[in-house]
């Protein structure tokens, strides 16, 4: 009885835990969008890219799980920022290949430099010890939350 009373409590605290740090990351999303003068859409689509010379509009759906219409609107704003530009696949005329522009791969490092020090900032503020403590925590975690995805599907 003590331990299901124990596990209960840890159960709460770890969906509170992880609400509040989705809620933090949510708002620095919105901080990100605010600085660097984009979308939340069109910061999602940016990163896509790493490791990628060009994507579909059919890709860019499924892989944000939205509509290709709505990803069309989005490469539509893009365009007109200068970060994408659209061109014919040579293999099939009715496919449109997405890639960056110079401004795009630009905005894109940009990005990844801000998330790289927001990252180190968070991890400076504890003692090498706990960073250690925390990745592995973090990966114990992360492989428990794959595992029990795999038992709902």
């Amino acid at each position: 009885m003590e331990n299901d009373k124990l596990l209960d409590y840890q159960t709460s605290r770890l969906r509170d835990l992880i609400t509040e740090i989705i809620s933090c990351c949510e708002d620095r999303k919105i901080y990100e969008s605010k600085r660097f003068n984009l979308t939340l859409a069109e910061v999602k689509v940016l990163l896509l890219f790493e490791g990628e010379r060009y994507l579909t509009v059919k890709g860019i759906a499924d892989r944000l799980q939205v509509a290709k219409s709505r990803v069309t609107k989005i490469m539509d704003g893009m365009i007109q920022k200068g970060l994408v530009e659209r061109t014919d696949d040579p293999r099939d005329a009715r496919v449109k290949l997405i890639s960056l522009t110079p401004e795009g791969r630009g905005k894109t490092r940009d990005l990844e430099a801000f998330y790289r020090e927001a990252h180190r900032n968070v991890l400076l503020h504890m003692d090498s010890d706990k960073r250690k403590e925390l990745i592995s925590n973090l990966e114990v975690l992360r492989s428990s939350m794959e595992a029990v995805k795999e038992t709902l599907v």
